[in-house]
C-alpha cells in the first residue's frame, strides 16, 4: 500500500497512479453466436473516460473492436462471439488517453451450437403437473452444462420469471422435469371486461441456454378446477340443482350437482367466476 509522510498546514499535490486492475468473462466458454459478458475494472479512472476494446483470436489477429465509456471505475458489455475466433477469443482492453492496456485470459470458443425443438411434454398444464421439458443439441459436447428458464409469458414482451435449475446435454438432447404450481391469487387474472386486450390466461414458455445460445419453447397454459357443494340453510344438501358458470373469458359452463349437492367442473380457465342457480333464482361471485 502506498503512503504519504509530510507536514500538517501544507498543501501537497498528489498524483493517483491510474490502472486496469481486473478483466473477467461472465463464463469460460462459449458458442459461436452465443452471448457472453465482458467486465472491465479500473483503479483511479475518471467517469467517461474513453475505452477501447480490441477482439482477438489467438493468433492476436484483431476480429473486432469495441468502443465504450468508463463509469465508476467499471465498465460491462454483452458480447455475441465472432465466427472468426477460431478455437479463443481474448479481449486487449486500452485506456487511450491514460496510455494504460491490458489482456484478458482467454475464452474458450466452441463450434456455433444449434438449439431446436424446446417442447412441452402437455399444451395445457394443471396444479402438481409434472411436466416433462425437452429439446435437441446439436455440436456441444457430451456433458455439456446447459440452464433451463421457466418464464411466464407476457403478451407485450415484459415476461416474468418463474425458476431456472440447470441440466446437461446427452446424446444431442436436454430433458427435466418440471412441477406446475400457480402460486398467485386467480382473483388477480383480468377478465375479459377488465382487460383492453380481452383475457388472456397465464401462458408458460421455457429457454434453454447452453454456452450462451438460447432457444425458447412454445407457450404452455394454465387450467384450473371449479368444486361446488351447495347447502341448504339447515346445513342438508341440496341434490340435483342446475347451475351456470360464467367464467374470465366471458363464456358459460352449465351443469347439474349430484345427490350430494356436489359438483367438481375440470379444465376450467383460471380467473374470478359467477355461479348462478336458476331453479333458485341465486348468484355467488368468486
Amino acid at each position: 500500500m502506498k503512503t504519504y509522510q509530510g507536514q500538517t498546514d501544507k498543501i501537497k499535490k498528489i498524483e493517483l497512479e491510474s490502472s486496469i486492475e481486473q478483466i473477467t468473462w461472465s463464463a469460460p466458454h462459449a458458442a459461436v453466436g452465443g452471448k457472453v459478458s465482458l467486465d472491465v475494472f479500473t483503479h483511479f479512472v475518471g467517469n467517461n473516460s474513453e475505452i477501447k476494446i480490441e477482439l482477438t483470436d489467438k493468433s492476436g489477429k484483431t476480429i473486432e473492436t469495441l468502443k465504450g465509456n468508463i463509469i465508476g471505475n467499471h465498465y460491462w458489455k454483452q458480447i455475441i462471439v465472432p465466427g472468426k475466433a477460431n478455437d479463443e477469443l481474448y479481449a486487449e482492453v486500452k485506456l487511450p488517453k491514460l496510455g494504460l492496456s491490458k489482456k484478458s485470459n482467454r475464452l474458450y470458443v466452441y463450434p456455433a451450437i444449434l438449439i431446436k425443438n424446446c417442447k412441452w411434454d402437455k399444451k395445457e398444464a394443471r396444479r402438481g403437473d409434472v411436466l416433462k421439458l425437452t429439446a435437441d443439441v446439436e455440436n456441444a459436447y457430451e456433458g455439456t452444462e446447459a440452464e433451463i428458464q421457466i418464464w411466464e409469458h407476457d403478451s407485450d414482451g415484459a415476461h416474468d420469471f418463474i425458476a431456472k435449475f440447470p441440466a446437461l446435454v446427452k446424446n444431442k438432447k436436454i430433458e427435466a422435469g418440471w412441477e406446475y404450481e400457480y402460486l398467485e391469487d386467480t382473483d388477480d387474472i383480468p377478465t375479459k371486461e377488465e382487460s383492453e386486450k380481452g383475457y388472456n390466461p397465464p401462458e408458460y414458455f421455457f429457454r434453454v441456454i447452453v454456452t450462451g445460445v438460447s432457444a425458447d419453447s412454445g407457450l404452455l397454459e394454465f387450467k384450473d378446477w371449479i368444486e361446488i357443494n351447495l347447502l341448504d340453510e339447515f346445513g342438508e344438501p341440496m341434490a340435483d340443482v342446475k347451475y351456470v358458470i360464467k367464467i374470465s373469458d366471458g363464456s358459460e359452463i352449465e351443469g347439474q350437482l349430484d345427490k350430494n349437492g356436489n359438483a367438481k367442473v375440470e379444465d376450467v380457465k383460471p380467473g374470478p367466476y359467477w355461479i348462478y342457480f336458476p331453479d333458485l333464482d341465486y348468484e355467488l361471485e368468486y
